[in-house]
């Protein structure tokens, strides 16, 4: 059985920090291209990593880009994503997704995607 569960999320002030783990399970991990994608309160789907199956190229939506940063551990068949400087507005569902392809995959959309998560809930306030 495929199955990618995030872990992770929680309650921060802004300015701080949390990472996400995302485990892979049923399928083999380092065929795959991951991203993150999030979904704030009310709105749609919103892109924001990638990283191609090996693990050594990355890339990030602008909203996030110098706070965050993802990476794999393909032995552990595990997924990352640190988040830093922490802001309200990144307050979503966080999910998971696989694309089997070696290079990173961008899509906002879940359903282009092999498979995802359940997602985890990050929540940013004071």
């Amino acid at each position: 059985e495929v199955q990618l569960v995030e872990s992770g999320g929680g309650l921060v002030q802004p300015g701080g920090s949390l990472r996400l783990s995302c485990a892979a399970s049923g399928f083999t991990f380092s065929n795959y291209a991951m991203s993150w994608v999030r979904q704030a309160p009310g709105k749609g789907l919103e892109w924001v990593s990638g990283i191609n199956s090996a693990g050594g190229a990355t890339t990030y939506a602008g909203s996030v880009a110098g706070r965050f940063t993802t990476f794999r551990d393909n032995a552990k068949s595990t997924l990352y994503l640190q988040m830093n400087r922490l802001k309200p507005e990144d307050t979503a569902v966080y999910y998971c997704a696989a694309k089997r392809r070696a290079i990173y995959y961008t899509s906002s959309n879940l359903y282009d995607y092999d498979y995802w998560g359940q997602g985890t809930q990050v929540t940013v306030s004071s």
